[in-house]
């Protein structure tokens, strides 16, 4: 099922023939450089079903993002909600990630400023953070591009335990 579309994407919810490409992006040591590690088949499974039950259960996710002409799945962007652990849930925050052959493209940009407007305007959020590891410029120009700001309050993201993916920039959008 369609989530939304934008002029080049479709934002939709996961389909079984996702899984080997995601399974390739996410071996990807330059796509996974701001994570821990990467990821085997066996935890990308495990990721999708918990995406599907995070959208089954609060109607929003990292879904899948898709080329509309060819079809092609070029990665995930969504809306996710966090309850606890972080210092400044709960809240709502957009996320993406693209196999590193759709890098440079402004897919992740027009993905995500399609999130913002289904957020705001579908899911009547009135904020919506986003997050990344302090290095990751590319995804902070995302950021950027899309409006959000910096709220220059940085964190040390708890679930992290590589020294130097630790700390955090946080941006944030407001209707």
């Amino acid at each position: 099922m369609t989530i939304f579309e934008t002029e080049r994407l479709v934002i939709r919810e996961w389909l079984e023939g996702d899984r080997p490409n995601f399974y390739e992006m996410s071996a990807d040591k330059d796509v996974m450089k701001f994570f821990p590690n990467t990821l085997t088949n066996n935890e990308c499974d495990r990721v999708v079903q918990r995406l599907k039950s995070l959208h089954a259960k609060n109607g929003c996710c990292f879904w899948s993002c898709e080329i509309k002409k060819s079809k092609s799945f070029i990665g995930l962007v969504g809306l996710n909600k966090i309850d606890s652990e972080l210092p400044f849930a709960p809240c709502v925050e957009i996320g993406w990630r693209l196999a590193k052959n759709h890098w440079g493209k402004g897919y992740a940009t027009e993905a995500a400023k399609g999130c913002l407007e289904y957020g705001f305007q579908t899911l009547n959020l009135k904020e919506i953070v986003s997050f990344a590891v302090k290095s990751n410029l590319n995804s902070i120009k995302v950021m950027k591009r899309i409006g959000m700001v910096n709220t220059m309050s940085n964190f040390m993201h708890p679930k992290v335990d590589v020294e130097h993916l630790k700390e955090h920039v946080l941006f944030k959008a407001h209707v």
